[in-house]
């Protein structure tokens, strides 16, 4: 087990917040947050936001292209992955930040690079981190996903012990593009669920002898989970989990347990998928947009075999991360779907029926640059980090 200094002496325990039922209407945030809870961070430098925003906004650094961010369990320390290949932490407690090393080599160019961080299920016993990214394979790149152990023992820097790739895409493509690469676990701590781009190649997405367009359902060591749809087909159609899918940059369970994709469409149709096991998305024979020379795509039909996403945007919204809310500061958020964007630079917040497959974006904040991630802290405040160079960590509070 890593030796605990940072989080023992210098990272307080943040509990997390209760989850209680759904709010689905468009109403303004709770002011129900301890003014500790708002004051817990200082030290930030305000960012000016629009006046009928619902929050507060302050910034705590800048970060080289940031991609993902994610909280330690137990800690509320902020880990953030930076494109070019390296990680930093910060502490929202004391203010300090530092450097992780034993980052993999990644293939930094095009959309390529470090992608998402995952704690593991058991991480608190286990130290185990689990990371994404793309690399070089041949003449082409893939998209990879591999862990190891988080061990932190000084109070600037972390490290990550024996990286080991666990899976990768079945085969290079040569664009370095659509990755996707955002994993989740099943709410019950057993499988790990990754989405894997079409790679901007659109047929491998209706091809089960691949496993590109895809969202794959695999155990905790990267082997193919026992009991996945296509599993009578072999490798490697029995990871995949669903297909016909583009370049899902969102990959969430809502606090019910169900699964939630969110795709990049082409010119036009970005949409928000409720992922279930054997599913074909429809990409690229159906899609609400059009491709980007202007030819038309097929719109879903309602007696099209796809299945139809629960909304879908036009024009597009260009989603990054997304995280389902569940704590008490904007208590009447609670289960509803907040979406980092990068074209219409904003969070849109989503209210989601998993039962009827549908989705409603209920409002739209705007801020001043692209929205890369988006994640809740253990006090329910909302984190966002922003895309592209000298992009800032920002922390929102209810408007006080």
């Amino acid at each position: 087990m890593r030796n605990k200094v940072l989080t023992a002496i210098i990272f307080p325990t943040v509990a997390l917040a209760s989850c209680n039922s759904a709010a689905t209407g468009d109403t303004a945030p709770s002011a129900s947050a301890t003014e500790e809870a708002v004051a817990a961070v200082a030290g930030g430098e305000p960012v000016e936001l629009q006046s009928t925003s619902p929050f507060d906004a302050a910034s705590y650094g800048a970060f080289d292209e940031p991609w993902a961010l994610a909280f330690e369990p137990g800690t509320g320390v902020i880990f953030i992955t930076e494109k070019p290949g390296t990680m930093k932490f910060y502490d929202p407690a004391s203010g300090r930040m530092g450097t992780v090393t034993g980052m993999p080599s990644v293939a930094y160019r095009g959309q390529g690079g470090l992608g998402a961080l995952a704690f593991a299920p058991d991480y608190e016993t286990s130290d185990t981190i689990y990371l994404s990214w793309a690399k070089e394979s041949g003449e082409g790149t893939k998209a990879a996903v591999g862990r190891g152990t988080l061990i932190c023992d000084a109070a600037d820097a972390c490290r990550v012990d024996g990286l080991t790739e666990i899976w990768e895409q079945s085969r290079a493509g040569e664009r370095p593009g659509h990755y996707s690469h955002r994993l989740a676990f099943s709410p019950d701590g057993q499988y790990l669920f990754v989405s894997s781009g079409d790679r901007q190649e659109q047929d491998p997405a209706q091809n089960l002898e691949n496993n590109l367009g895809t969202v794959v359902r695999l155990n905790l060591d990267g082997t193919p989970a026992a009991g996945n749809p296509f599993a009578d087909r072999g490798s490697p159609a029995d990871q995949i989990w669903s297909y016909g899918q583009r370049n899902m940059l969102g990959l969430e369970f809502d606090p019910a347990g169900n699964l939630w994709a969110l795709e990049h469409g082409p010119a036009g149709g970005d949409e928000l998928n409720l992922v279930d096991p054997g599913n074909n998305y429809g990409w690229p024979t159906r899609s609400n947009g059009d491709n980007y020379s202007g030819s038309d795509i097929p719109d879903h039909t309602a007696d099209d075999p796809f299945v139809k996403p629960a909304i879908s945007w036009n024009p597009v919204i260009a989603p990054g991360g997304m995280t389902f809310y569940t704590g008490d500061m904007f208590a009447d958020w609670q289960g509803q779907l907040l979406i980092a964007n990068l074209r219409t630079q904003s969070i849109s917040r989503v209210t989601v029926n998993a039962a009827a497959n549908s989705a409603d974006e209920a409002a739209r904040y705007e801020f001043p640059r692209r929205l890369r991630d988006i994640a809740q802290a253990p006090d329910g405040a909302l984190w966002v980090i922003e895309d592209g160079a000298e992009g800032r960590l920002i922390r929102l509070t209810p408007k006080g």
